[in-house]
């Protein structure tokens, strides 16, 4: 093939996926760092797939969020520290909570193109083991003092330190355009679609009810799917975990309905609870991608492939935002239906749909858009089947990965052709979608 031909498109199988359990920050993972929460899941997926050979796979695509300096080679330091041949390429990538889909996309494309044959993606997240910077006033004081030319004027300059400079710079969930955290800004958004406390005409399908009822059910779905083994093969137990964490499976709307409002405090009827929302989690997954080529010649079969994807970002600063259109998560109000035109399809095309539970206002608000923008509404039968993140937690970065192996595998499980809807919103306005298919 000459340099200016076109490269056969060549669809991208989803073989398989691993992840460890996801753990509340600060609980069972409080001292594992990124790399070795990533190394035990792409462990899992080596030991299930026999890739401990020379060349098993192409390459290896990761990230995370909360990266400390010592993480600038996150996902190689991985492949290195694991059982997955030393000599594989490996490199990092970062969307925010958009990582684990991001890097799921990346590795396909190359695959697609035929520059690979088979690739690892996925990611790793620790709230628990957060960097902490230096202090801003500190980090100056230092700088001046390494660029003096004499011990006498580094002394200067290190003289200037003072007790308020030895306050670490903490991370916080906050954007920095805003100074919002994402529940405050979720709040927001929860208000401009009506999302209230009590069931009316015009908010009662977003009310506090149906956000409490969403998370409940989210719990339960994880719980049954737990309970019947479903999980048996894509969870690998770590560091004395075996399920998820923050899973509750007693968990009732009319439980929930208890809790008091944490977000949007400052407004008449607040409806966010930690109860609703996603807690701070830690966690990795990690998924196998190939050609059929690939899959055919080791017998494995694909679970689903990957069909199509889309990325969008909304203006959360200088947008609509009270009107809800640029809310700061609702960016796959925008790419969802841009993506179903390009494939020509409808809601009614699909017989599950994943949507990343950040919060169960901010789903509630995405399949309100969705509908505002003429797509069918999402029969609730098909939604989240398995659970997701108000149940599981929300490792950012691994979240992604999690989702594209839980959804191929509940595609493989069905009788016939099937698809899979994926919708993940992230930080800075930013949405991240994707379409699996099992023929």
């Amino acid at each position: 093939m000459s340099p200016l031909e076109s490269p056969r498109v060549r669809r991208v199988a989803v073989i398989g996926g691993t992840r460890i359990p996801f753990a509340r920050s600060d609980g069972a993972y409080a001292t594992a760092s990124n790399q070795e929460m990533l190394t035990a899941a792409l462990d899992g997926l080596v030991e299930r797939y026999g890739l401990e050979g020379p060349g098993a796979v192409d390459e290896f695509v990761a990230g995370a969020v909360l990266k400390h300096s010592r993480d600038f080679n996150l996902a190689r330091e991985t492949v290195l520290g694991s059982t997955l041949d030393a000599r594989t390429p490996a490199y990092d990538i970062q969307q925010a909570c958009g990582t684990g889909l991001q890097a799921v996309i990346a590795a396909a494309n190359k695959i697609a193109l035929g520059q690979t044959e088979a690739a690892i993606a996925g990611g790793a997240d620790t709230a628990s083991d957060a960097p902490l910077g230096v202090n801003d006033g500190l980090r100056r004081i230092l700088l001046t003092a390494r660029r003096a030319k004499s011990a006498g004027a580094r002394l200067k300059a290190l003289a200037k330190v003072r007790p308020g400079h030895l306050v670490p710079d903490i991370p916080r969930n906050a954007e920095p355009r805003t100074g919002l955290s994402m529940g405050e800004h979720a709040a927001v958004t929860a208000r401009a679609f009506s999302v209230r406390s009590a069931p009316s005409e015009q908010g009662g399908p977003l009310s506090r009810a149906a956000q409490d009822e969403l998370a409940a059910t989210s719990h339960q779905r994880l719980a049954a799917a737990y309970e019947r083994g479903f999980f048996q093969d894509l969870v690998v137990p770590f560091r004395g975990l075996a399920r998820d964490q923050n899973l509750r499976p007693g968990s009732t709307a009319e439980k929930l309905a208890a809790l008091k409002p944490v977000f949007g405090l400052a407004h008449p009827d607040p409806t966010m609870t930690a109860g609703n929302s996603t807690p701070l989690t830690d966690g990795a997954a990690v998924v196998l991608l190939a050609s059929e080529e690939w899959a055919r010649q080791r017998d494995l079969e694909p679970l689903a492939y990957l069909t199509a994807y889309e990325t969008a970002a909304v203006d959360f600063v200088h947008g609509d935002v009270a009107g809800g259109e640029d809310g700061l998560l609702m960016a796959p109000a925008y790419a969802v239906p841009r993506m179903l035109e390009r494939a020509g399809l409808g809601m009614a095309d699909f017989e599950l749909v994943e949507i990343h539970e950040a919060f169960a206002s901010q789903v509630l608000a995405t399949l309100a858009a969705w509908e505002k923008r003429g797509l069918a509404p999402v029969d609730r039968a098909r939604l989240n089947v398995a659970g997701s993140s108000l149940a599981t937690g929300h490792p950012f970065a691994a979240t992604g990965a999690r989702i594209v192996a839980t959804l191929a595998k509940l595609l493989a499980q069905r009788e016939g052709p099937a698809r899979g809807l994926i919708s993940v919103c992230a930080a800075g306005g930013q949405g991240v979608t994707a379409i699996l298919e099992r023929p």
